[in-house]
């Protein structure tokens, strides 16, 4: 089978042959008909994450070995069983959910795969999507998509559910207090077209792009703004009466998440879900005298997933325009991605 490579870090992915793996115990082999490019794709292709101040987390002092196969957002269909698979059937459709941890540890016994600290993460630490088969470790990470664009379906398993659940930790707030989404990038875009599936308030967009700020509006932003302006700070504490009472901000970059938390109201909640990386001055004595939390999210659990699919088949989702590109085109279509070029979602198809 055609897979497309890490071969050596930031290099151009290659096209290698390698064989079609064989499904054992409870593995399914997924012949793949999609699969989405996301932005933290770039970071595991560069082979580190900037934590700020010259420092990394190197992927390759954390195990991951080359050559790597990428593609956590994987969508395909059934065509083999391992002898102990059960509850699925060769011919179905499924998405598979990538988040997976050891099964092992505690955490996972408690059933919070997500915060394992061994993760056998699809895409991440074992071989994903950009490749024409794909080996599932069980049928329980296969998630149905029936009645879903299956190109928006591929989607949903990483920055859908990434949008879905940072959104989630600020459904207590009430129809007067706005919430503020920084960047209209693919997870942004993401989360603005489902904000008013789970949020209350009025939703505002900020983000340094005409052109993602038209976008960002069509997909339900009740308002935006440049971020970029000198003013805008000003004018957004104006219009939110204090600042907003819940900001997302989908960048994570040192300027974005310090602007949210100037415009951050008394007693809001800043839920930081970008991996731009980097570091940023926070003046401690402003947590307690703000009465603010700060909170991390990342991605989403399959209970997310399923939750979210739910919303898309009963129209309430505006969904992330998709650009599709050939299978065979994923070395072009992550540098395209890098560059910023296009709005929306990248998606790999193979059919």
């Amino acid at each position: 089978m055609k897979a497309y490579q890490i071969i050596n870090w930031g290099e151009k992915l290659k096209e290698n042959e390698i064989p079609i793996p064989k499904p054992e115990g409870t593995e399914v082999l997924i012949k793949i008909r999609a699969s989405g490019i996301c932005h933290s794709d770039i970071h595991i292709w560069d082979g580190y994450f900037d934590l700020g101040n010259g420092k990394r987390i190197s992927l390759e002092d954390r195990g991951l070995k080359l050559p790597f196969t990428m593609g956590h957002e994987p969508v395909g269909e059934v065509v083999a069983l391992g002898p102990d698979a059960r509850d699925v059937d060769i011919g179905d459709r499924r998405i598979v959910y990538p988040w997976i941890g050891c099964g092992v540890c505690k955490v996972c016994r408690n059933g919070d795969e997500l915060l394992c600290n061994n993760p056998i993460t699809v895409g991440t630490r074992r071989d994903g999507g950009y490749a024409e088969y794909l080996l599932a470790p069980h049928a329980k990470y296969l998630v149905s998509y029936d009645g879903v664009d299956e190109a928006f379906a591929a989607t949903a398993a990483c920055s859908g559910i990434t949008a879905y659940s940072a959104l989630k930790k600020l459904k207590y707030l009430t129809p007067d207090q706005a919430v503020l989404i920084i960047g209209a990038g693919g997870v942004g875009l993401a989360g603005v077209g489902m904000a008013k599936a789970i949020l209350k308030g009025r939703v505002i967009v900020a983000d340094v792009d005409p052109l993602k700020r038209e976008a960002a509006l069509k997909a339900g932003a009740d308002e935006v703004i440049d971020n970029s302006s000198p003013g805008s700070i000003k004018e957004l504490l104006r219009q939110t009466d204090g600042g907003p009472h819940g900001v997302v901000d989908f960048v994570g970059a040192p300027a974005t998440s310090s602007y949210a938390f100037q415009v951050l109201a008394k007693g809001g909640t800043l839920v930081v879900v970008g991996l731009y990386g980097g570091s940023m001055d926070l003046s401690l004595s402003m947590l307690p005298l703000k009465v603010v939390n700060i909170v991390g999210s990342y991605v989403g659990t399959q209970q997310d997933l399923e939750e979210l699919l739910d919303l898309v088949r009963d129209g309430l989702v505006t969904p992330v325009p998709i650009i599709k590109r050939q299978l065979s085109e994923a070395p072009m279509a992550i540098q395209d991605l890098r560059s910023g070029k296009d709005i929306g979602r990248y998606v790999l198809i193979n059919y």
